[in-house]
């Protein structure tokens, strides 16, 4: 177990590491596409957000995410008229459901007195439904959004504008996230940072090492109350 300053603000991702973003899946198959273009589009889509953050510009995740299935749909046999295809895998983030480990995780992280966030490339509307459904709303002080940052994570600004609105050092923040290079990203504007491993992979060498991995949020929980 890492050593040194406690956190005092948990800030977690969203998308995969708060919601289960495998029913996605079945919205590309209700159009008549491949359920596995959802992985490639959900991949594509960082991608690009990257890409344009690298050039310092701070597009909206539903912007790409449209703009991406339409590129994606270009010349597919699907059963109905792109923009209807394209609204109706939209439509899935607003009916996702959060991992079965999130909900006793978050409620034990809250009861113990740490401070509980989101930062998400998303929008904060659909971290707010997301936790709502869950139940678990109430105990997020705020939902964060790279959208009223400078530019996407894993670029500073971010996590910096993260610590200026819970008005703590960033040392004083521990990231949460599933995905290795917002744990860099995180790690590198000096953010303590927790990996979740629900599926057992491999960290990759060349990014910083977390200075926690966990299984889930319970596992986080356990660890850190």
């Amino acid at each position: 177990m890492p050593q040194g300053r406690p956190a005092e603000v948990v800030v977690f991702d969203v998308n995969e590491t708060l919601s289960d973003m495998s029913p996605m899946a079945q919205r590309f198959a209700d159009v008549g596409a491949d359920p596995g273009l959802a992985q490639t589009w959900f991949a594509a889509l960082l991608r690009d957000g990257f890409g344009l953050a690298a050039a310092g510009a701070n597009e909206k995740f539903a912007t790409l995410a449209q703009e991406g299935l339409r590129v994606l749909f270009a010349g597919a046999d699907l059963d109905r008229a792109t923009d209807t295809a394209i609204h109706h895998v939209m439509d899935g983030f607003g009916s996702l459901d959060v991992h079965p480990d999130v909900v006793d995780g978050v409620r034990r992280l809250a009861e113990s007195g740490l401070r509980l966030v989101t930062l998400t490339n998303g929008a904060a509307a659909v971290a707010d439904g997301l936790l709502h459904r869950a139940g678990v709303r109430e105990a997020f002080e705020q939902l964060l959004t790279v959208e009223d940052a400078a530019l996407w994570k894993p670029a500073a600004a971010p996590y910096e504008y993260a610590a200026r609105q819970c008005r703590v050092d960033v040392g004083a923040m521990l990231l949460v996230a599933v995905h290795p290079w917002d744990i860099d990203g995180a790690a590198r504007v000096g953010l303590q940072t927790a990996w979740v491993n629900r599926t057992g992979g491999t960290y990759p060498a060349y990014y910083n090492t977390p200075d926690r991995t966990v299984t889930g949020i319970d596992d986080l929980a356990m660890q850190l109350t």
